[in-house]
């Protein structure tokens, strides 16, 4: 076993993370089969109960068992978070490569829009768009994929505006390589951790 991993082990966070993660999926996977209640069906004589012995989360407004809702939900959640992350990191990984690289114009144009995007509340335009075309899981996945991205391209021109006038970058360009080459083999492997960090959050 390496030593990263003996040191991820050993930490109570990331245990403790795990388990929270390793509970979800199993809930994911298996939770229709330990739940007690239809999580769809109402019972309007029981709304709005407290937690107890038969309904360990209580009931909603509907009368609707919540532990059986938050068990069933988990696989919606589990299907829509990563797919939706690897779309706003495709596309903020792009867009963030692009306006860090090259500033002038680009930048300045891309920039603008993704100031605009920002200087409103994410989760209202993410519910207007849902209004306008309709919540299916897949346009779950795109709108909240779409706007991400400003936010994971806003970190990850950060770290391009870093990396862009290092000394392997100025080589790169001496050997004549192309830009796709110079900002997805030389740049972007540099700034993986930043990435991963932004998925982290993001997820």
């Amino acid at each position: 076993m390496s030593g990263r991993w003996r040191v991820l082990l050993h930490s109570g966070t990331f245990m403790c993370g795990a388990l929270i993660v390793a509970f979800w999926t199993l809930c994911a996977i298996f939770g229709h089969l330990f739940v007690h209640f239809d999580p769809f069906e109402d019972d309007i004589l029981n709304a709005l109960g407290p937690p107890s012995a038969v309904h360990w989360f209580g009931t909603d407004q509907l009368g609707r068992d919540v532990f059986s809702r938050v068990v069933v939900g988990a696989r919606d959640i589990l299907e829509v978070a990563p797919l939706a992350t690897a779309l706003g990191l495709l596309l903020g990984i792009i867009l963030g490569l692009v306006t860090g690289y090259f500033r002038g114009l680009i930048d300045d144009a891309v920039g603008r829009v993704i100031d605009a995007l920002l200087a409103l509340p994410l989760v209202i335009i993410a519910l207007l768009a849902l209004a306008s075309i309709g919540a299916s899981t897949l346009t779950v996945i795109v709108v909240i994929g779409v706007v991400f991205a400003p936010l994971i391209a806003r970190t990850v021109r950060a770290a391009v505006l870093s990396e862009r006038d290092l000394d392997y970058v100025a080589a790169a360009r001496l050997r004549d390589e192309g830009t796709v080459h110079i900002l997805f083999v030389e740049i972007l492997p540099n700034i993986v951790p930043s990435i991963v960090v932004e998925a982290t959050v993001r997820l």
